[in-house]
């Protein structure tokens, strides 16, 4: 006979924030956003609340965190796509060396990874359960996808480490949104790109809370990260 996690075992109210990863109703042709699909997979009686914003970046998470409603328990955050896209003007940049064009890339990072880090403890700062999505790649069969999934490695570095820094969990969308069908177009997730995404944030609140890690979501399957300690003593 299964048990129920303790933490199951009352009503629950997960938030999301962020960006149209989430705030999606506006590309998927009546079908049902992220919130909606997360409300059917979240267990019987617990609230799903959308603060994303559509076109929001990093920054605008801090306004949304004023309207957290008070009896939330679980916060989800995918943002910093919008902001990965300002910076898409650098891949026509000419330098003269691979070494230049790395120096230009460092410098883009370093300014995101600022701003999502500081992003991201003024979320977990909200004493609550917290996790990061990381930026997907955009559909297997866009052109020049190689180029994107290359260029996004660097923020979705920064977010990793933010989360796993923070103690956040990590819902990582590169390995869940892997099919054209679960793209409305290359930024924003279909209906069926948007009950995978609910389905991983379901999977990570059915895990509960771990203790000295960060839990990682990943292609629907739960898992602990614990950094090593060795060294640090």
């Amino acid at each position: 006979m299964a048990t129920t996690h303790p933490e199951l075992a009352r009503p629950g109210h997960v938030v999301l924030l962020g960006d149209s990863i989430f705030d999606n109703a506006a590309y998927v042709n009546g079908g049902p956003d992220v919130a909606a699909q997360l409300r059917r997979e979240l267990p019987p009686d617990w609230k799903c609340t959308l603060l994303a914003l559509d076109g929001d970046v990093i920054a605008g998470v801090a306004r949304q965190l004023h309207s957290v409603p008070r009896d939330a328990t679980h916060l989800v955050v995918s943002v910093g796509g919008n902001d990965a896209l300002g910076y898409a003007p650098l891949l026509q940049e000419q330098p003269s060396s691979v070494t230049e064009a790395l120096a230009i890339l460092g410098n883009a990072q370093d300014n995101f990874a600022a701003s999502y880090s500081a992003m991201l403890t003024a979320v977990v700062a909200q004493g609550l359960p917290a996790a990061a999505c990381t930026i997907y790649d955009t559909r297997p069969s866009e052109p020049g996808q190689r180029v994107i999934r290359a260029a996004l490695c660097l923020f979705n570095d920064s977010i990793t480490r933010a989360a796993f820094s923070l103690g956040a969990a990590l819902i990582d969308l590169r390995l869940i949104c892997t099919e054209d069908s679960d793209y409305a177009n290359p930024i924003e997730p279909s209906a069926q790109g948007g009950r995978k995404i609910a389905q991983a944030i379901a999977a990570l609140v059915e895990a509960g809370s771990v203790s000295q890690g960060s839990i990682v979501v990943a292609g629907g399957s739960v898992g602990t990260f614990r950094p090593s300690l060795e060294g640090l003593e």
